[in-house]
């Protein structure tokens, strides 16, 4: 009989970049401890319009270089041009990093403009123009649909367009019930997109703020 093969779960822990020096602090110690589970990488977060960019570098190489797992920057497109996108991504190129969490983000309050990007779509075409095969590319899902989208289909066409300009695979944004994924999951296919699909989850840290059902 012809043994069955071990099946290891994926997945990855989001930061967000540390603040100040007891922030920072705690940060490394947090990281120190959640490496001992082996995640297939780290991710951290890019404030919106890059309002954090050098927190978030900064964060990605104290990762890189001290727990030994694969570290992916957030880098959203919104507010920025493209002269600052490539920079960004030579800069990590140039300090090994492969893997990145491409997205639209949000603009910062009171910015007048989006920049050159309107869509994560566009950024993920950009990424493979300027950059190749460089990248594994990771973006972002919503089973219970984005807020801003006008009907569920149109959702998922934009979904669509994101896999189709060369990204490798997708995290979810969080949602409340699975079956909102299971569905998402099978409309994917149905569309012909076959890259993984992670569940994004929100773990419980604190008990006391769910609020019991009787």
């Amino acid at each position: 009989m012809e043994s069955q093969k071990q099946y290891k779960p994926k997945f990855s822990f989001e930061f967000f970049p540390a603040r100040t020096p007891e922030a920072i602090g705690k940060l490394q110690t947090t990281q120190a401890e959640l490496a001992e589970m082996k995640p297939d990488f780290f991710s951290v977060t890019f404030g919106a319009g890059g309002s954090t960019r050098d927190m978030t570098f900064d964060t990605v190489m104290d990762i890189h270089t001290k727990t030994g797992i694969e570290a992916a920057p957030h880098i959203s497109c919104i507010g920025s041009q493209n002269d600052d996108i490539k920079a960004i991504l030579d800069k990590y190129i140039e300090n090994g990093i492969k893997r990145i969490v491409a997205l639209r983000g949000d603009l910062p309050s009171g910015s007048a403009g989006y920049g050159q990007f309107r869509y994560a779509n566009e950024l993920v075409e950009f990424i493979r123009k300027e950059t190749g095969d460089h990248f594994h590319i990771e973006v972002a899902a919503y089973p219970e649909f984005h807020p801003q989208a006008s009907n569920a289909q149109s959702d998922m066409e934009n979904f669509k367009k994101k896999i189709d300009a060369g990204a490798n695979g997708a995290i979810t944004q969080y949602f409340y019930n699975p079956f909102a994924y299971y569905r998402f999951v099978d409309n994917c296919e149905k569309l012909g997109v076959d890259v993984p699909i992670v569940a994004g989850v929100m773990p419980i840290i604190n008990c006391t703020q769910l609020t019991p059902i009787f």
